[in-house]
């Protein structure tokens, strides 16, 4: 059975292109949010294997909303998304229970390998 995803990030074109890494490689994109207040809503609906968070977003950041989406489910399974030059909130996102990250502008083989690696 395919994973299911689900991509948050505010730009339509990131969606895009992660989307389009995945469908091709077999995983199924449940949804797609474009901040993390969309994104807790959009996780407690459908319990996504796999969540690929951005950390700079309007309305709710990543990070705050990886720590809803935690609370509310604790074995949540979140890759978080960054540019380069954000380490210090990518440290905050591992910390706040982030399984891995990725870095902006996505390379595939990356992508696929994070996810691989998180969902097992």
């Amino acid at each position: 059975m395919a994973s299911k995803i689900l991509i948050v990030d505010d730009a339509a074109f990131m969606r895009m292109m992660i989307k389009d890494i995945l469908t091709k490689n077999g995983y199924e994109v449940v949804a797609e949010a474009a901040d993390g207040v969309q994104a807790v809503e959009k996780y407690k609906e459908l319990h996504p294997d796999l969540v690929t968070m951005d950390i700079t977003m309007p309305e709710m950041d990543g990070i705050t909303a990886l720590k809803e989406i935690k609370k509310h489910d604790p074995n949540a399974k979140v890759i978080m998304c960054s540019a380069m030059g954000q380490q210090a909130m990518v440290i905050d996102a591992i910390q706040a229970g982030a399984k891995d990250f990725i870095v902006k502008p996505f390379q595939a083989d990356r992508v696929l390998e994070a996810i691989q690696k998180t969902i097992g």
